[in-house]
């Protein structure tokens, strides 16, 4: 249904709206009211351009009033919005080719880009085959009737970190429940305020921190992602009236390093009642110090909601909806085989015992909700009980029919759940319940196979980058195809390579002599997705090719 998640269009209140923030540091404001006359009258202008009900329309755009007048303007019109990523990791070639991918999938009638964008929008549907340029934002004089929409709300695109990216199809149905799972986990009240950073065109910033609270029409504080690097301090003045957000766990450790207490002399964060962790493994250490930052100021640990999901449930899975603290494990390693009993070496829940607990530690991401069950599979379909490793399956309203125009996923897939459970998304994630809540691990397909156990990159990433003393964001590793045996592939962000022996040994530790392990070393040699993530067999192909002329082998 479209109605709940458009209504604001007919009915705005005037009385609240969005706060964007501007590159001097202040808030440009418009109200509801002013939004829902300016998207009205971009329908109008989209009609006008031959935008029909459940044709798909691309959006190139920065983060600005313009990209949200214009995104509600194509609901209105009735259109399929496909919110296209502005170019931040990629150089020039690279981004027109990810766009050209996403163009080639989603056939889009339109494809709206900012001027400064157009050419490299116009360089994309040119590889994609699509005829004519990009259009210009604009506005009719008058403002046009809502018109009925086609099935698909949001065709949102993966980031691509496995592979090509692939077009999630987003239904109404899909959307509503999931923002009504969102408001009701997050225990959304009226007049309550949500502050964001996060980039529009990722599920977790478009659902979770945009498209939620501008139903409800709650009052938005909008930042851009680089208003947040330059000052993380910006974004936590927020929550003197701010209640919600939501941010990956590398933010939270960012501003434990970069904001000062005397930053926020006078503050009160008292009110701050969830932020949000997900989009990427969560180690209780960098919840730990950000909570000490803030706590002086009035913050509560409490507020921390661990969360799971991915694009193809929508968004969110399961969020811990409880004013409790969460809790850590650190399972060993020589259990984690599925169909067998994860065995939990210690655990705590967040405070004093989370600084240092980095790798090795998985934080709860919640417990499931009735009306979205989850399952946990072994490798031949079966469902298993708590305290065993398998394969993550998520069912419910949120679960999404596909992907579009016949693309498949190399781990995620789509089909009836187990025993009856309805349609559901088998997430190529490996996972457990203890004590009740759930404990994600990773990708599936980020894992290798050591003596019946599966190693998780994830983990050993935060391993290695101990033993080397490098940041976790520079370093990457991956499972590759060895010399007809098991093989591991990591990439250092650093010229120096002393410390290659001492990971050669740990990694032999951890996953056996008969693993090959390659160590590649030099500057700018992760890359990543639109979303952040290391696009981990894409930078090993890249090496394969000799495409990385930065990289080296360590001795």
């Amino acid at each position: 249904m479209a109605s709940a998640l458009r209504d604001w269009l007919d009915k705005p209140n005037a009385g609240r709206g969005v706060s964007l923030a501007t590159d001097d540091g202040g808030w440009d404001r418009r109200d509801y009211g002013l939004l829902a006359s300016a998207a009205r009258r971009t329908a109008g202008a989209l009609i006008e351009a031959g935008v029909r009900p459940g044709d798909v329309v691309c959006v190139v755009l920065p983060t600005d009033f313009t990209c949200v007048e214009t995104y509600f303007g194509v609901w209105a019109a009735g259109a399929t919005v496909c919110l296209v990523t502005p170019p931040l990791f990629q150089d020039g070639d690279d981004y027109v080719a990810h766009v050209a991918a996403i163009l080639r999938q989603a056939r889009p009638v339109l494809t709206i880009a900012s001027e400064d964008l157009a050419p490299l929008a116009a360089r994309a549907m040119a590889d994609a085959g699509l005829e004519g340029g990009p259009w210009a934002p604009r506005q009719a004089e008058r403002e046009a009737d809502v018109q009925p929409a086609g099935e698909l709300a949001i065709l949102q695109f993966t980031s691509g970190s496995s592979g090509e990216p692939r077009g999630v199809m987003v239904t109404w149905d899909n959307l509503e429940a999931n923002c009504e799972l969102i408001a009701r986990t997050a225990g959304f009240r009226d007049g309550d305020q949500v502050a964001t950073w996060l980039p529009l065109y990722h599920d977790m910033g478009l659902i979770g921190c945009f498209l939620t609270p501008i139903a409800l029409q709650s009052d938005l504080r909008l930042m851009r992602p680089d208003h947040f690097i330059r000052d993380p301090a910006r974004w936590i003045r927020c929550f003197e009236t701010a209640t919600h957000t939501a941010a990956p766990p590398f933010a939270y450790a960012y501003c434990a390093r970069r904001v000062k207490p005397e930053q926020l002399e006078g503050l009160d964060v008292s009110g701050w009642r969830m932020a949000l962790i997900g989009a990427e493994p969560i180690d209780p250490h960098s919840l730990e110090v950000f909570a000490e930052l803030l706590e002086p100021f009035g913050f509560h640990r409490e507020a921390f909601r661990p969360a799971y999901g991915m694009a193809e449930t929508t968004l969110l899975v399961t969020m811990d909806h409880q004013w409790r603290l969460p809790l850590a494990v650190r399972p060993d390693p020589a259990s984690l085989a599925f169909g067998q009993p994860v065995r939990i070496l210690e655990q705590h829940e967040l405070g004093e015992a989370s600084k240092g607990a980095k790798s090795g530690w998985v934080v709860s991401c919640g417990t499931p909700e009735k009306d979205v069950p989850v399952h946990i599979l072994d490798d031949e379909g079966r469902e298993l009980g708590e305290g065993l490793l398998g394969e993550i399956v998520v069912g419910g309203a949120s679960a999404c029919p596909g992907y579009y125009a016949g693309a498949e996923g190399k781990s995620t897939r789509f089909g009836e759940g187990p025993d009856g459970s309805g349609w559901s998304v088998f997430t190529g994630d490996a996972g457990f319940f203890h004590e009740g809540r759930l404990f994600v691990l990773g990708r599936m397909g980020d894992s290798i196979k050591v003596r019946g156990r599966s190693v998780y990159v994830e983990d050993l990433e935060a391993r290695i980058a101990e033993v080397t003393r490098l940041g976790k964001g520079r370093i990457t590793v991956t499972a590759v195809p060895g010399a007809g045996r098991k093989g591991l592939a990591l990439f250092a962000e650093t010229a120096d390579d002393a410390w290659a022996a001492d990971v050669r040994e740990m990694l032999r530790r951890r996953v056996g002599e008969d693993v090959e392990v390659t160590i590649v070393v030099g500057s700018g040699l992760i890359q990543r997705t639109s979303s952040g993530k290391p696009r981990r067999r894409y930078m090993w192909e890249q090496f394969q090719a000799g495409r990385m002329p930065n990289a080296r082998l360590a001795e």
